[in-house]
């Protein structure tokens, strides 16, 4: 008779223990997906916002300013070599004010599309994963470009409240990290701000 007593108490501990696993599971489980879901309206919500930047690659150190419209994405690198880049879907710009240089490029045929993905792509993120440490939320997403080259992007945000804080993009071996702060938001831009076209042009 203790024996059958002790196998039932063991298989309602079995039962109870998991009873209590698949909650956890479940509850965390839709704790990640309500962050996540968090995360990507608020990516999708920067129209007309700026922010500071400081872009390390582990050679250089560049300072500038992104700024996010409703169609496209402007980087102004300040220093050490002032860059305009201004960002579309399929199309993009690049100007060096030192040299009074401008190139016109697909995006697509570059690494630049990370950046543009990340902020005016809605869908990039929508198989990411979102992964929770302390105060802090990490949307990630690792794949292939079309360049066949393998990628991993991590968006960090602080958790409370929800403000975007760095960006990490690793492409094959170079990587590349952007300390986001000074964030501005509902900015108002003059109607060619992000017009594609050379700067010194519109003066």
């Amino acid at each position: 008779m203790q024996v059958k007593d002790m196998f039932l108490k063991n298989e309602y501990f079995i039962f109870y223990f998991i009873v209590i696993a698949c909650f956890l599971f479940v509850s965390n489980t839709c704790s990640a997906n309500n962050d996540k879901e968090r995360v990507l309206n608020y990516l999708s919500s920067l129209n007309n916002f700026s922010a500071s930047f400081l872009q390390n690659d582990g050679e250089n150190l560049s300072e500038g300013k992104v700024y996010i419209g409703d169609q496209r994405v402007r980087a102004e690198y300040l220093s050490p070599t002032h860059i305009l880049i201004i960002l579309d879907e399929d199309k993009a710009m690049y100007y060096n004010y030192d040299l009074e240089e401008d190139e016109f490029f697909n995006p697509k045929n570059t690494n630049a599309w990370v950046f543009y993905d990340i902020f005016r792509n809605p869908f990039f993120f929508e198989d990411g994963n979102i992964k929770i440490k302390n105060n802090e939320l990490v949307l990630e997403k690792k794949g292939v470009a079309k360049d066949e080259k393998n990628f991993l992007i991590r968006v960090f945000f602080e958790k409370k409240p929800l403000v975007l804080r760095s960006i990490e993009v690793i492409i094959e071996n170079e990587i590349v990290k952007l300390s986001i702060y000074n964030h501005r938001y509902y900015e108002e831009f003059d109607k060619d701000f992000f017009k594609l076209i050379n700067p010194t042009l519109l003066n």
